[in-house]
């Protein structure tokens, strides 16, 4: 099933249950990857919810989402990962490239990478990329949370059309 008719679903599922239960399905939406703030937030508006509740409710989900995500590739990394050569020489190689570019655009980069809402560039990959360059933990979980933000002000603004009327003007 492809993302449309999935998020099609979603909304028909989510259109006959209370609010309560509604922000519990958008929440769960946010929760998937690749579909995230990115998804739920027009499933949310489309159901008749105020852009900036469905936009608060889904950042918020979003970045709770990043520490455990963080923490759980740490910890599976020292696991059992860590013993597979294959895959400690592709972590190590990868920081060691990675460094020079983390070195350059910093923690911008990565928020900028996050918050650009197309599908592989949300908080997973986000928090992904950030453990597998070996960010140091809190400042890259602060620039995931600051690049979810930015990528729900800006699906937000086009789930409501504001960035057509925006180009009219500018």
């Amino acid at each position: 099933m492809d993302a449309p008719t999935t998020l099609a679903a979603a909304r028909e599922w989510l259109l006959g249950l209370p609010p309560a239960q509604q922000a519990v399905g958008l929440a769960a939406l946010t929760l998937l990857p690749w579909i995230e703030l990115r998804g739920s937030i027009p499933v949310a508006i489309a159901l008749g919810w105020h852009p900036l509740t469905a936009a608060a409710l889904a950042v918020a989900v979003n970045c709770l989402l990043v520490p455990p995500t963080y923490f759980g590739l740490e910890w599976f990394y020292a696991r059992w990962l860590s013993r597979v050569s294959l895959v400690r020489r592709v972590v190590e190689g990868v920081r060691g490239r990675g460094g020079a570019l983390v070195e350059r655009y910093e923690l911008l980069g990565l928020a900028l990478f996050v918050a650009v809402p197309l599908p592989g560039t949300g908080a997973y990959s986000g928090t992904a990329l950030a453990w597998l360059v070996g960010l140091p933990r809190w400042r890259a979980m602060a620039a995931v949370a600051a690049g979810v933000a930015g990528a729900g002000v800006a699906v937000t603004l086009l789930a409501t059309g504001a960035a057509v009327a925006l180009r009219r003007w500018f």
